[in-house]
């Protein structure tokens, strides 16, 4: 399943780098009298209501998603996991700052979160990529403040701070790196939650903008042709869950192998 979900994500990385050589026409062309064609030879996946080509739109719209996730799941990682690492190393008042500010904003749904954010800051990919960071950020932090509290104990930390080695070398340079295999499994489960929050709001309008194509627009499009032309929400539907599947079993293989129960087994 590991060697599945990551096959699947490079081959959808490979896909967004190459879209323009893939892509059989421009995602914007609009062919008269093509309106709404079921998939045939001149069109794989048939054509929305523009006569648009929709294989070429959905290899254009993997850009969108995939650059949404990586911006967002990189700024939420940067921001959580600096503040629940110093949370969790520090303690006193800083911890209970930062954990404070970050039970404030789990008391609101991600989703109903980032709306909100990009309802004040305008749609676009940067600012939903910055929307969906600031709904990550809890959920990096706690988890790393989780996995400091475990380690700012241990022999090796001990030995560190009897050798004379500051809070800021400590932090950086020998508990940090214990930090990262959890978040790995994180970070992956984050990007997915990342691209599926973009297709959730571009859905709504609120994401990636006309004439830039996105899977979430797309089935926004679709929902008043199901009945004529089911094929125009089938495709981009199914290629948004393959991309969350392929993510999740990524996911679930890193969780497996950095299992300190099995490596210990072992």
């Amino acid at each position: 399943m590991g060697l599945f979900g990551m096959t699947v994500v490079l081959l959808f990385i490979g896909i967004a780098l190459a879209a323009p050589l893939l892509a059989p026409y421009s995602p914007s062309e609009q062919f008269n009298g093509a309106e709404l064609r079921p998939p045939s030879s001149t069109h794989l996946f048939g054509t929305d209501q523009l006569g648009r080509d929709l294989l070429s739109r959905i290899i254009f719209g993997t850009r969108a998603s995939l650059t949404v996730g990586v911006l967002a799941v990189s700024m939420g990682a940067t921001v959580g996991v600096l503040t629940g690492l110093l949370a969790g190393y520090l303690g006193g008042w800083i911890d209970a700052l930062i954990m404070r500010t970050y039970d404030a904003l789990l008391a609101f749904p991600g989703v109903l979160l980032a709306i909100a954010i990009v309802a004040v800051t305008g749609p676009g990919i940067l600012n939903v990529a910055v929307a969906i960071a600031i709904a990550q950020m809890p959920a990096d932090a706690r988890l790393t403040r989780a996995i400091v509290l475990s380690q700012r104990e241990r022999d090796y930390v001990l030995a560190a701070r009897s050798l004379g080695a500051s809070r800021g070398r400590i932090m950086a340079r020998h508990v940090l790196p214990n930090t990262v295999p959890p978040l790995l499994v994180q970070l992956s489960l984050a990007m997915g939650v990342a691209v599926l929050a973009e297709a959730a709001l571009s859905y709504l309008g609120l994401g990636t903008q006309p004439p830039t194509p996105s899977w979430g627009g797309m089935l926004s499009d679709s929902r008043p042709f199901l009945r004529q032309a089911a094929w125009y929400g089938i495709w981009p539907g199914v290629v948004l869950a393959l991309l969350l599947i392929a993510l999740n079993c990524l996911a679930d293989a890193l969780r497996h192998a950095f299992d300190p129960r099995r490596i210990n087994v072992r």
